[in-house]
């Protein structure tokens, strides 16, 4: 866990002693948290926007903290709000916890509704359907792209 401070929309090309360690958790202002992640285009290439949502990668991304955009290639967990652009093979962070407001509309829900991966498009979150769907998130302000995060740490 990291203690003082993080920038969160810095995009890292690699680690070092200077980097904050994968899977990393920053504790921020306004009870939001942070997770730092590997993104990968996987194979759709599809770079990551600041403000969508990311998802793990399918069977191996929680585990490594990698992340995709492309829900068809992941787990359909959702990782996460990218809060830099990313590219294949960059690291930056995710937010886990707290108040978000995303950069593309939820393909479908309304204020209050609970929020998962499952049955979403590239980026976004879809209202809870079944009871296997993961709940990661709950619409504050639908119409807003507004969202409180709950996402796995």
């Amino acid at each position: 866990m990291i203690n003082v401070g993080a920038d969160l929309d810095a995009v890292y090309t690699a680690l070092d002693y200077r980097t904050p360690a994968l899977g990393d958790v920053f504790h921020g202002a306004g009870n939001k948290a942070y997770k730092f992640i590997k993104y990968s285009e996987e194979a759709a290439a599809v770079d990551g926007v600041a403000g969508e949502v990311a998802y793990y990668v399918a069977d191996t991304g929680y585990g490594a903290s990698t992340v995709t955009s492309d829900l068809s290639a992941s787990s359909e967990i959702g990782a996460g709000v990218l809060q830099a652009a990313l590219s294949e093979g960059e690291y930056g962070w995710v937010q886990i916890k707290g108040a978000a407001t995303l950069s593309i509309a939820l393909t479908a829900g309304a204020d209050g509704d609970p929020l998962t991966a499952t049955g979403a498009t590239d980026g976004t979150l879809d209202v809870v359907s079944a009871v296997t769907d993961v709940v990661v998130a709950i619409a504050v302000d639908a119409s807003e792209k507004e969202i409180i995060c709950d996402f796995p740490c």
